[in-house]
């Protein structure tokens, strides 16, 4: 497989059997393969060409300019790095509302007095160490409440949402966080080979998180735990501590993404991240990942990511409203949990 898929699978301790009573032959997997993961990325890959041509069409050459594409890609690169922890949470049956309050809270934590004067004094990892560390325990405790407290994961997230947002307005007393340590600026502002770091930190964490997702038992358990917790429970999966790192992971991220906006903006701001949250979910479900769980793809979350950034690129070159955006937005999500349906339907009765 070569994005991870449990539909009629029983997964025991990494380990993956399929029990299609289906036929089977060369003929059967090639079309079963371009019927999953190979086709759904076909179609992500032929949206993406389309919206492409539309742009070209409707834009012309301030679209197809290499400045332009590389604002898409600067643009697709902070809400790719959350989609990539976002996938596993979904993967797994979860739901993160957080992720870009998290996101705006390490970022005002990161750049706050206290911690840029020891930044300049000893080394710009500081920075980058504390919104990283706010991330993870932010995702710590989201990961806690749902898996020991039982606290719905909804519920959970949406208070860590409200207040993480709260915190990093009295934090920075809702004002705007000025990045002054400047060999962090020139850092994650500098280019390798003509194409931003942001773009090649995404890069990096996308093929990290596909590695992670289908190359290892961490990866297997998440499926596993997301088709069907109970029978992972009785597989031998630690469930609840799964989860709890799952959580932890998703947080990780949003340290790394405001890392990342920090760089980009130069400002540490609690409005940072705001709404962010729906466009990771936008398009981590439009890429494939079920949102019920137990199946999960990176690489259709990055066509998702460029997909939605293409799509808000080309509307804010032909002058359209950010009403009209939204609009759009929302119809490819509904499309989207439609194929779903039809998809899960159809895995059900083969």
């Amino acid at each position: 497989m070569s994005e991870q898929e449990v539909s009629t699978a029983t997964v025991v301790d990494g380990s993956a059997h399929a029990g299609s009573s289906g036929s089977s032959g060369p003929a059967s997997a090639r079309r079963n393969l371009f019927n999953g993961s190979m086709g759904r990325n076909v179609g992500l890959v032929l949206a993406l060409v389309a919206l492409g041509i539309v742009g070209y069409v409707t834009a012309g050459e301030r679209f197809a300019s290499i400045d332009n594409v590389l604002t898409i890609l600067r643009s697709a690169a902070v809400i790719g790095v959350l989609s990539i922890g976002m996938t596993f949470v979904i993967t797994a049956g979860g739901i993160d509302l957080s992720v870009g309050s998290v996101m705006g809270l390490s970022t005002v934590w990161a750049s706050t007095l206290a911690t840029q004067t020891m930044a300049a004094d000893t080394h710009w990892i500081v920075m980058v160490g504390t919104a990283l560390a706010v991330g993870t325990v932010c995702g710590l405790i989201n990961g806690v409440l749902i898996a020991y407290g039982k606290v719905v994961a909804f519920m959970a997230t949406l208070a860590m949402m409200v207040a993480a947002r709260g915190l990093a307005e009295m934090i920075s007393n809702r004002q705007t966080q000025i990045v002054t340590v400047k060999p962090f600026l020139t850092f994650f502002r500098a280019d390798f080979i003509g194409i931003p770091v942001l773009v090649w930190m995404f890069v990096v964490v996308a093929v990290a998180g596909w590695i992670l997702l289908n190359r290892t038992t961490f990866g297997r358990r998440t499926i596993a735990v997301g088709g069907n917790p109970e029978a992972a429970r009785l597989a031998g999966i630690k469930v609840k501590r799964h989860l709890m790192y799952l959580y932890c992971l998703v947080g990780f991220t949003a340290g790394i993404a405001a890392v990342m906006m920090l760089g980009r903006t130069t400002a540490g701001s609690s409005t940072n991240g705001l709404f962010y949250e729906l466009d990771v979910i936008a398009a981590v479900v439009v890429g494939g990942t079920l949102l019920v769980g137990g199946r999960g793809t990176i690489v259709g979350t990055v066509f998702g990511v460029l997909i939605f950034m293409t799509l808000t690129n080309i509307f804010t070159l032909n002058n359209m409203s950010t009403s009209a955006q939204n609009v759009a937005k929302g119809v490819i999500i509904v499309v989207a949990v439609l194929l779903q349906q039809r998809f899960a339907s159809r895995t059900r009765s083969d």
